[in-house]
This record gives C-alpha cells, structure tokens and sequence, in this order.
C-alpha cells in the first residue's frame, strides 16, 4: 500500500488552505491602540493646627458619580519643572499656596483611554501650606468639585488610589505621625 505524497500548500496556508493574506477575525484579539507619554506633578500640602497636620485634598466625581478624594495634581506645562508644577496645581485645584519642602514619590501606571493607552509618571511632593483659602473656585479645569483638609493620621483611608494612599503614608512617616 502506498501512500501518495502530501499536497503542497503555500507558505502561510493553514490546513483549511486559507492562502496568505487571507485574515480571520479573531474576537479575542484587540487592536493596537497608539501610546501617549504623560508627566503629571502634585502633592500633599500640609498645614499644621492645634498639633494636628491636616492635607489639602481634592473630590473628583468618577465615571460612575461617586465623589473620590484625590491628591491635587496636573500635567507640566510649557517649560515647567515636576516642583514648579507641583506648587501651581495645588495652588488651582485647592486654593492653597504652599511651598515644597520635599519629594514623596513617583507613581508610574498604565490606563487605557478611548483612542489610546496612556504611560503616566505622577512626581509627588511635600508642601507646606502657607496661605490661601481651601477651595476649588480656581480649578480651570474644573474637575475639582470639592475640596477639604483631611488629618494626614486619616488621609491613606480617605483617598480613593492605592498608589496616592502610598504617598500618604510616606508623608505621614515623613512627619511622624501614626497611622
């Protein structure tokens, strides 16, 4: 008994003899989506009353309406540095002019937008508050709805972001306050 040799197929042709070229849907497969670089800078401004370190916070409404506390922060503008960034959006997003004493951190995460996958580097800093009234009446952005001093022994719970939570327990070891 003899076997007849194979059937040539061109290269790239599957065993249902799709030719080259020829492509399946595959549902499971996402298109490419472009990757944008941002740099966003903020912090945790700090004013100190009757002993106690209270952070100027910002409230945010998320996709589903529900109010999170957020750290203020913002992209870089023109030429600016992560510090003079830092300083400007907590300036505009909570009314509070502050000055940084320090570096807490730097976030560096992933999201996906509609159009494009987003790589972005937040720079956090320790400020101290040193005059203004707490209020998002300057925000241009006006995604600020609400804003309000939070106890730092407080804040890491408050805040709706794991990765700030992580920048307010590294203020609040910086300032030695208990958790």
């Amino acid at each position: 008994m003899s076997s007849s040799p194979p059937v040539p197929r061109p290269p790239g042709a599957g065993l249902l003899g799709a030719s080259a070229g020829t492509q399946r849907s595959d549902p499971q497969r996402q298109p490419q989506l472009p990757v944008s670089n941002e740099v966003s800078a903020g912090g945790i401004a700090i004013r100190v009353e009757d002993g106690v370190a209270y952070a100027a916070c910002i409230g945010r409404r998320n996709r589903a309406g529900r109010l999170e506390w957020c750290l203020p922060k913002g992209h870089l503008e023109g030429g600016e540095t992560p510090e003079q960034a830092a300083v400007r959006e907590v300036a505009e997003e909570t009314g509070i002019e502050a000055e940084i004493i320090q570096q807490l951190g730097t976030i560096d995460y992933w999201f996906t937008g509609d159009d494009r996958r987003v790589h972005k580097v937040v720079h956090h800093f320790l400020l101290e508050a040193k005059g203004g009234d707490i209020t998002v009446m300057h925000d241009p952005d006006q995604e600020a709805e609400e804003a309000r001093w939070i106890a730092v022994r407080n804040l890491a719970a408050e805040l709706a972001f794991p990765n700030e939570r992580k920048m307010a327990q590294a203020a609040a070891a910086l300032l030695s306050i208990d958790t």
